[in-house]
């Protein structure tokens, strides 16, 4: 584990200003178009969303993550206590892996996705930018007194996304390219001291980059200095997750939603399932048993009009669900879309319909990813 600065900053700021993340001039220097997002100024694109979309899933994109919550958890008892907080299984978790989990309220709903690592000492996780302060609020109330939160927000977060990813990275942190997905190390980086992870919400093969945020600007200058590199916004970047099956928090999960419905049974370990003993475990437990009313899907839609968040899903005249993220697939040059629809309208090759502009749109339920993963194994 490498050392980072440590801070106590646990509160959400009160000015309501967009926040600027360590690399707002870098951004604005290469032509990032800058919107508000989670409460920070990002970029949502530089030459366009459609050209960095593929241009990642073709060559090497670097994103801008720093918006994200890293935290640092430890103490006496520190496993025991994030077992009784989250639905994970640590005991089989390795130092220097990676899982995925879910931060749940006492009802089972889901108040976050995260990444759980497990460094020597501790447990460091990434939370969403967006919830990262209730997140810390929570996990303040769920844990024990003497468990040690740290909330890392001096840290920048980079993430290099692509098949090409690997040979750029390797050439300024070498044996990099050794890390199988969901592994990370302690890795020298232009001289800086990074954590990187094998992992990422592209679908792609890549690696999330932890350092302190006085570097940032730095290190994307090294890594956009390779040819194969180039900056990449928001915009690509939830279009990419799309195309992954990837759920974004706040759209395709909230409290609302417990893991079965959402998808997201991985992200409750077996023994946890059978043992409980987290937030909101009886609810997990009797979906797992009973099953649920609605469940998360893909949907693919025929022509070039995308169905919108918040659209209504049909079968025949009868209402059955509702999108909760859509948009045109670059690469399948045609519109996907996530949707909870009713559980028996749910099965791979079901025919349904959305409702856009008073105009039904057909559409076919699709196994997810909508395009293969190629994650290193």
């Amino acid at each position: 584990m490498s050392e980072y600065p440590i801070s106590d900053s646990d509160q959400e700021p009160e000015e309501l200003a967009p926040m600027l993340l360590p690399l707002d001039s870098w951004h604005k220097d290469r032509g990032g178009r800058m919107v508000e997002f989670a409460g920070y100024m990002m970029p949502v694109q530089y030459e366009g969303i459609m050209a960095e979309h593929l241009w990642t899933r073709e060559n090497a994109g670097l994103f801008d993550v720093s918006h994200m919550g890293q935290l640092y958890i430890t103490g006496e008892g520190v496993e025991a206590a994030l077992e009784a907080a989250l639905p994970i299984d640590l005991s089989t978790l390795k130092t220097r892996s990676v899982r995925y989990s879910l931060l749940l309220d006492e009802n089972g709903g889901i108040l976050d996705d995260l990444m759980v690592t497990r460094w020597e000492s501790g447990f460091y996780l990434v939370v969403n930018g967006a919830t990262k302060w209730d997140d810390i609020g929570t996990l303040r109330e769920y844990l024990p007194d003497d468990i040690t939160l740290n909330h890392l927000d001096e840290n920048a977060l980079l993430a290099l996304q692509g098949p090409k990813a690997a040979e750029a990275l390797e050439r300024h942190a070498p044996g990099v390219s050794a890390l199988t997905f969901m592994k990370g190390g302690s890795f020298k980086l232009g001289g800086v001291d990074a954590w990187i992870s094998r992992s990422g919400y592209t679908g792609e093969d890549g690696f999330e980059i932890a350092i302190p945020g006085d570097s940032a600007a730095m290190i994307a200058d090294l890594l956009c200095g390779e040819p194969d590199v180039k900056p990449i916004g928001l915009g690509a970047r939830d279009s990419l997750r799309l195309e992954a099956g990837l759920p974004l928090y706040g759209h395709d999960m909230d409290p609302a939603r417990g893991p079965v419905e959402a998808g997201l049974a991985f992200g409750v370990n077996k023994r946890r399932r059978l043992e409980g003993g987290f937030p909101g475990s009886e609810r997990v437990q009797r979906d797992f048993a009973e099953g649920t009313a609605q469940k998360r899907i893909g949907l693919k839609l025929n022509g070039r009009q995308a169905a919108r968040e918040g659209a209504k899903v049909f079968q025949g005249e009868q209402e059955v669900g509702v999108v909760t993220s859509g948009g045109f697939s670059p690469s399948l040059q045609h519109p996907i879309a996530m949707a909870y629809v009713d559980a028996a309208f749910a099965a791979d090759g079901t025919a349904l319909s959305i409702e856009l502009r008073g105009k039904k749109l057909d559409a076919t339920v699709a196994a997810m990813p909508f395009v293969p993963n190629r994650y290193h194994r």
